[in-house]
């Protein structure tokens, strides 16, 4: 049976040899019921969803009625996880298929908690609620501050119970992506040693992402160059907004350089560059300052799948591929250092900036200053030029902050308007997103709306947000996440 919704699906990933996927159903749920829905992104699609009650939604977002001919497959990928190679793939996850937009773009549209594949191993293929609407939440955050990021569509109860420590109620969530492509799948197909699995992988990665350099002179360098750009532009926006992703493996590195897969994320409350959540990373191997290097760490392994490509000479290659990733340091600094300018409302540079710029990051993380709230108040002051804070060091610096300001070339009110722009109002606390979830579990979904309405338009600084603004008590400081989901 299919859906009163049209969804007009295209599955372009077909056209890549079967090793790269299975062609696998999602498996139906006992009673589905709808939990929310993103209307405004189902608009921005072109879905024509707009007259399909909830149940019918809840029978297509939960995999028992899909669209009109539908192909639904999963993806075969390998990777790296903390640092331990891997044969892997959608284990609980369906790629659907592939909308296309009005204006051209493509979207991959993937059923996640949606049973069991031919990559499940010993897992049961399905998720549980709490999490599903954890990752809605946090990516639909992501996506209004500015941050590349996969999005959510809908999240649906399936009437299942799973079995984790506990029992908990079941849920599917339903992910939008630019494509689900990753460092993994590159990583998967040079494992098979087979040259013309990676060619037919890389020429569909570029068709799909940068087809202005399917002609290129060299294909493999050309999507590396352009992988190292999206990285660096993602990983500094996850740096702007003190995000830790948490478990930034080689599978969950996406091509189209979005953040995919928000297990055990959070967000940094009082500064600390070794700041970790994650319960299993031990070792602080993706702790915020640890980002940067992490992400040049997996571009290393994307150059290592490449390398039969970029060049027949080994060694060629080998060279070739090297001094790409070496200029990642390099690219991100410049980008890194712009995006710090911005959060000071700097419109011009200086050689003193970057000192400037470290002391106050110094002091945030000897007096346990709030990140977020820190550039908030200095965008609230940048017109009344005095101390934030009380102590001596501080004022200092406020100081030669101010002096540095009047460098500028534009008015005052340029300033503001920057910092206004790159430091948010406010950001999804880990504190709060607890709290929604642990009410939305209960069947009190308000306070996840409420979260969710906050954080719509993060940049505006208004009366209402001071709720959500206000960093954790004592108890919360030794907040964990986990990647059981």
């Amino acid at each position: 049976m299919t859906s009163t919704c049209d969804m007009d699906l295209e599955q372009s990933y077909l056209s890549l040899p079967d090793v790269f996927y299975s062609r696998v159903a999602p498996v139906p749920v006992v009673s589905p019921a709808m939990v929310v829905f993103n209307e405004g992104l189902a608009d921005e699609l072109g879905l024509a969803c707009s007259g399909a009650g909830d149940q019918k939604l809840a029978a297509l977002f939960a995999g028992n009625q899909l669209p009109k001919d539908t192909q639904p497959l999963a993806q075969a990928y390998a990777g790296h996880q903390f640092g331990h190679f891997a044969m892997l793939g959608d284990g609980r996850a369906h790629l659907i298929g592939e909308k296309v937009c009005p204006d051209g773009r493509r979207f991959d549209i993937q059923f996640k908690g949606s049973g069991r594949t031919p990559y499940s191993r010993n897992g049961d293929g399905r998720a549980v609620l709490g999490p599903m609407l954890r990752e809605y939440l946090i990516s639909e955050a992501m996506h209004a501050l500015g941050v590349p990021t996969t999005r959510s569509l809908a999240v649906v109860m399936t009437g299942e119970p799973v079995q984790r420590e506990t029992l908990l109620p079941g849920a599917i969530l339903t992910r939008v992506a630019n494509s689900h492509i990753r460092v993994g799948t590159f990583q998967f197909a040079a494992a098979t040693n087979d040259q013309s699995l990676l060619q037919a992988l890389l020429d569909y990665t570029l068709q799909r992402h940068h087809p202005e350099q399917i002609d290129a002179d060299n294909k493999a360098l050309a999507l590396l160059d352009a992988a190292i750009e999206q990285q660096t532009d993602l990983i500094t926006h996850w740096m702007r907004v003190g995000f830790i992703h948490g478990v930034m493996n080689t599978d969950n590195m996406a091509l189209s350089g979005e953040t995919i897969d928000f297990g055990p994320c959070a967000f940094m409350d009082t500064y600390d560059p070794s700041t970790v959540f994650s319960s299993i990373d031990t070792q602080g191997r993706y702790a915020y300052a640890n980002q940067p290097a992490i992400a040049a760490w997996n571009l290393a392994r994307l150059a290592e799948a490449l390398l039969p490509l970029i060049d027949s000479n080994t060694d060629q290659a080998i060279e070739l591929a090297e001094a790409r990733v070496n200029g990642f340091a390099e690219i991100y600094r410049g980008k890194w250092l712009a995006m710090m300018r911005a959060k000071l409302g700097l419109l011009s540079t200086d050689e003193d900036d970057q000192p400037l710029i470290a002391d106050l990051l110094t002091w945030m993380k000897e007096t346990k200053a709030d990140y977020t709230n820190t550039f908030l108040d200095l965008t609230r002051t940048v017109h009344t030029p005095q101390s934030i804070d009380a102590s001596e060091a501080f004022a200092a610096w406020h100081t030669r902050w101010q002096a540095r300001l009047k460098q500028n070339d534009q008015p005052i009110e340029a300033t503001q308007q920057l910092m206004q722009r790159t430091n948010p109002a406010v950001i999804p606390r880990n504190h709060r997103v607890e709290q929604a979830l642990a009410a939305a579990t209960t069947g009190d979904l308000q306070p996840f709306h409420d979260l969710l309405a906050a954080l719509k338009n993060p940049y505006e600084d208004r009366d209402e947000l001071q709720p959500y603004q206000s960093p954790p008590g004592p108890e919360a400081c030794h907040y964990q996440t986990f990647c059981g989901t």
